[in-house]
């Protein structure tokens, strides 16, 4: 029934594109469910060569392996490309059991309509129904995770879900088929389709896992060149930027925004008694502090060594000096835990409010002079100047 040209081409483009996505995988490992996706082009191809190793005029036992492999390999093929959609938009992976159940169903299946109870038809609607629901699975994976502003999650959700709807209705395409006169020939021409139209759709899907590989990669660059490689936050370019934007919206709004110097108090006596790779762990932990009394709209960075600065929009004088207190008595109560005991931290703030118009680094300079005389005042405490110098 099926075109020995057509499944040679088959196999040779599934051939292809599961040694490009091994090689973009060999080269790019952290990209998520990349793996997966080079499975399921591995499973392709194997698709491809049982099709084309198969006697499509036998049926019962003979057939059963050839029968079987295709469609646990088909069924593979989309529980793969489910695996990466999962694992590429952070979503947890499913249960081991889960593919091992769908590989055995499936096989099972094949098995019982090609030996015990030979039924093609009824074969290929429960096999295409299971991979059919895996590929909708992976198109509403996408959809739920930013199709509307990535392009590439957009293709390839819509190939996906084209594909998975063909699948299933792919047996009652067969079914209508054989009501018309000359059936067999219609079969035939069918049977030549579903494999035009699932080679498509799998072309469709590697250009979009690769248009996926190069946002993720994207964004990493965009990651590495905003934050702070050691903790996380933003780097001293990315924070200043940030902070003009700040400044420029409460200048509009006629408002003032507190920004907030900070100093680890000693650090350098934390690298000299316990090592650098404490301090890198302090600073680290100083962080994780911080954030947890921070809202998501307030902005952290770094602005070298063990200082960093931080501004707080929309908010009152008064709530920033709560927030500073708090901030400055967290950390001093959660030391830095260490195999040799606990590594006490404190903090020196200094904290002022950028006034309409005022420039961001005049505010920064105001900050970093509350905080050195937080410092000659006894370190571990909180600064506040009421006024911009002149």
């Amino acid at each position: 029934m099926h075109s020995p040209t057509l499944l040679i081409v088959t196999a040779l483009l599934m051939a292809i594109m599961c040694a490009v996505m091994f090689a973009v995988w060999r080269f790019n490992r952290n990209i998520p469910g990349l793996q997966a996706w080079t499975l399921s082009y591995l499973f392709g191809f194997g698709v491809a060569a049982l099709l084309l190793g198969r006697d499509s005029g036998t049926e019962g036992l003979h057939s059963a392996l050839p029968v079987v492999s295709t469609f646990v390999c088909i069924f593979a093929t989309a529980y793969c490309s489910l695996a990466g959609a999962r694992a590429f938009v952070g979503q947890a992976p499913l249960p081991m059991a889960v593919p091992v159940a769908g590989a055995l169903l499936t096989g099972g299946i094949a098995f019982y309509f090609t030996v015990l109870q030979p039924n093609v038809g009824l074969r290929v609607l429960l096999g295409s129904t299971i991979s059919g629901a895996l590929y909708l699975a992976s198109a509403r994976t996408f959809k739920q995770n930013g199709i509307g502003v990535l392009p590439a999650r957009r293709l390839i959700s819509l190939a996906y879900g084209l594909h998975g709807a063909f699948l299933l209705l792919r047996p009652w395409l067969f079914k209508l088929g054989s009501t018309v006169d000359g059936a067999p020939d219609i079969a035939s021409q069918l049977s030549h389709f579903i494999i035009l139209e699932s080679t498509v759709a799998l072309i469709l899907m590697a250009f979009g896992t690769l248009m996926l590989v190069n946002e993720h990669v994207t964004q990493e660059l965009r990651r590495v060149a905003e934050k702070d490689f050691l903790t996380g936050v933003f780097n001293r370019r990315a924070f200043l930027s940030l902070l003009e934007k700040a400044g420029s919206l409460a200048h509009r709004t006629q408002s003032a925004l507190p920004v907030l110097l900070v100093d680890l108090d000693h650090f350098k006596q934390i690298n000299d008694r316990h090592g650098h790779k404490v301090g890198d762990l302090a600073l680290r932990h100083f962080v994780a502090v911080t954030e947890g009394c921070l809202r998501k709209h307030d902005v952290m960075g770094r602005m070298g060594g063990e200082e960093f600065a931080i501004f707080l929009p929309h908010t009152q004088r008064e709530d920033a000096q709560r927030v500073s207190e708090r901030l400055r008595s967290l950390v001093a109560a959660q030391p830095l835990m260490t195999d040799k005991g606990p590594v006490g931290l404190t903090v020196s703030i200094g904290l002022v409010m950028c006034h309409p118009g005022e420039a961001p680094e005049n505010a920064l300079h105001r900050a970093d002079q509350a905080m050195y005389q937080a410092k000659q005042a006894g370190r571990n405490r909180v600064v506040s100047l009421q006024a911009a110098s002149a």
